[in-house]
């Protein structure tokens, strides 16, 4: 049953003239206040925020739009909403933007770009000042869009010759050539890679910084050890599925990221095998639920706080610009490596350290 709200309760609610009449200033002082004009002095400034929360009043953004010029909300595209790596990045990137008196507007493509294209239509239509488009490879279908109506934005891994584009590299190659050393010292030599799908050039990026990591450690690199998968845990049963039915089998197994390596741990369970006890495996992204996984992902760490932090500062810089300020054009991401439970010795290595079978 509907809720009716009485018309004392509706006259109630306030105001920008209620504001100003609490705070003892003009009707335009309050405006001033809400589009953060400089023209507000710090005392006043003080007392119309302590008049709106008292009256918990709420501007209207629309027409704090339509005065200041600014919509100050921003854009953010990415890759897949399923992996949970990028709502745990949406939220990191929120809670920034929030804290800098920005919204978002969030859009997914899950692989459609005819529906990528009309999330981007609506965020050009509401005015967006940037868009972070941390696709990692599919983002090259709204590029076009964004440029054509000179819209700032900055890009995950992918440089783009425009003024208003900035780059976020991500230094995959330190997580990369700390896991492959990890596993060299526990002893195993046979490494396999579960890499993401070719058609995102960060799954690339990833797999050429395991071959250019097996090399510097002295070990081959053989063809049927590296498998193209889709970054799903699906993707991992299939590409678990595949190295063990080759005559030889690797010992460890390094996944482009983390939901590919949570589907190895699932499909080595239903086959018998333990880990780490008969075949270590390694994750990357280092999402939440990795650290809650039976054993504990073994994870290269990257921080979406830092990418989330990295991505507004470049679309901040962009839509806060002033004649003499610089724009920094390149934002750097680092990983590390994470060692939990899922990697130890390989088994032989294991038997000659008199490790008993079955003992961690």
């Amino acid at each position: 049953m509907a809720r009716r709200v009485s018309s004392k309760a509706a006259a109630k609610t306030p105001d920008i003239r209620t504001v100003a009449a609490l705070a003892k200033v003009s009707i335009a002082t309050v405006s001033r206040t809400i589009n953060g004009s400089p023209a507000v002095s710090d005392r006043l400034t003080k007392r119309v925020w302590q008049a709106i929360k008292q009256l918990n009043y709420f501007p209207n953004t629309h027409a704090r739009t339509l005065v200041s010029g600014r919509s100050r909300l921003l854009g953010i595209i990415v890759e897949n909403i399923v992996n949970p790596f990028f709502p745990e990045l949406i939220q990191s990137f929120e809670e920034i933007a929030v804290a800098h008196g920005y919204e978002i507007l969030v859009s997914s493509s899950n692989g459609n770009p005819a529906v990528l294209a009309t999330c981007v239509r609506r965020m050009l239509e509401r005015k967006v000042e940037g868009v972070a488009v941390l696709s990692f490879g599919a983002e090259e279908p709204v590029l076009d869009q964004l440029v054509i109506n000179d819209i700032p934005m900055v890009l995950a891994e992918f440089h783009l010759d425009n003024p208003k584009a900035s780059t976020i590299l991500l230094d995959y190659s330190t997580g990369i050539h700390a896991a492959v050393n990890h596993l060299v010292k526990l002893g195993h030599r046979r490494l396999a890679f579960l890499a993401g799908p070719h058609k995102l050039h960060s799954a690339i990026t990833r797999e050429n910084d395991y071959r250019t990591a097996m090399a510097k450690a002295g070990l081959p690199i053989q063809k049927k050890w590296i498998v193209e998968c889709d970054h799903t845990l699906k993707g991992g049963v299939i590409g678990y599925g595949k190295l063990q039915a080759l005559p030889t089998r690797p010992t460890a197994i390094l996944c482009s990221n983390d939901m590919t390596a949570i589907g190895v741990l699932r499909a080595a369970y239903m086959e018998g095998l333990r880990v780490p006890q008969d075949l270590s495996v390694i994750g990357l992204d280092d999402i939440d639920f990795a650290e809650f996984t039976l054993p504990p992902l073994t994870t290269i760490r990257l921080s979406r706080a830092d990418l989330a932090r990295a991505a507004f500062e470049a679309l901040r810089q962009q839509a806060e610009f002033t004649v003499g300020s610089k724009i920094q054009r390149e934002f750097l991401v680092s990983t590390s490596l994470v060692v939990r439970g899922s990697t130890a010795a390989p088994p032989a290595e294991r038997e000659a350290l008199g490790i008993a079978a079955g003992k961690p």
